[in-house]
């Protein structure tokens, strides 16, 4: 079975030639070559490698550095600036790169639904077949009138728009605006990232107390639109990599051919790139 992961990070040590803007939760480092041990360990094939906003905001290079590296083991998505008058520039830039495959909004602003950046932001993407993840916690209802805005978009929701925490414990009511998440099934143009979803467990592996509530998502959105993902290494503090893919790899109650697409065979479609 292929298995791809939606969103990892890498980052070098913060220095002077390439300076980290804000720290980033995770250890001191994951360079390229330490995410694709990780991967190899774990038996993941392939993952979105996502340009970490906190450490270097808009700048990808660090990104396309690990790329080079690594041709065949990472697409790349880099957060983009809706406020920057030359982001459709960016973005076809970044679009004609050789493994590009998708654009970000983080954080989404708080007047996204109304937000003329936003709105070249996704007409931009739309333009160049280029998915849209959106950073958008408590955020749900913006998101709703986003995607009826701009239906021929495909945009892809970050850990399924709920609040995550950034250290242990999980946050007490971790699943309180599934309802909103749930009505956004209705756009045929948003997919989910059931990325980082272990660290809203309070229980132990396997975190058998998502199941229902995870399942709550899958049965909305049908396993046709829903990726897997770690968000490694935020979630570092709170299980292993190996136990964040076998949760869902080897654990949670799913037919072969359900596991087969969230554990990558929809994120192949929906971003249109696989590891090589």
């Amino acid at each position: 079975m292929l298995t791809i992961d939606s969103q990892v990070h890498a980052y070098e040590r913060n220095h002077p030639r390439r300076p980290w803007t804000d720290a980033i939760h995770g250890p001191p480092e994951m360079t390229g070559d330490q995410m694709v041990a990780a991967m190899d360990a774990a038996g993941v094939d392939g993952a979105l490698l996502v340009s970490p906003f906190a450490t270097y905001r808009y700048d990808a290079s660090y990104a396309l550095e690990v790329r080079a590296a690594h041709p065949t083991r990472f697409g790349l998505v880099k957060p983009v600036n809706p406020n920057d008058p030359a982001v459709e520039e960016d973005i076809a830039d970044w679009a004609g790169r050789d493994g590009c495959v998708g654009v970000r909004l983080m954080p989404l602003p708080d007047d996204a639904d109304a937000n003329a950046g936003v709105a070249r932001v996704l007409t931009a993407a739309g333009r160049h077949g280029l998915p849209v993840a959106l950073f958008c916690r408590e955020m749900l209802d913006k998101v709703d009138r986003l995607a009826a805005k701009h239906p021929d978009v495909q945009l892809v929701i970050d850990h399924c728009g709920l609040r995550q925490a950034l250290e242990p414990p999980a946050p007490a009511e971790p699943f309180k605006d599934l309802p909103a998440l749930l009505k956004l099934a209705a756009h045929d143009n948003i997919a989910l990232k059931i990325s980082g979803a272990c660290t809203y467990s309070h229980e132990p592996y396997p975190f058998r107390d998502l199941w229902a509530p995870i399942g709550r998502i899958f049965d909305a959105f049908g396993l046709d639109r829903c990726m897997w993902g770690a968000d490694w290494t935020r979630s570092l503090a709170f299980l292993s990599y190996q136990q964040n893919v076998d949760a869902f790899r080897e654990v949670f109650p799913l037919s072969d051919s359900d596991r087969a697409a969230l554990m990558g065979e929809t994120l192949r479609r929906i971003y249109r790139w696989s590891p090589s």
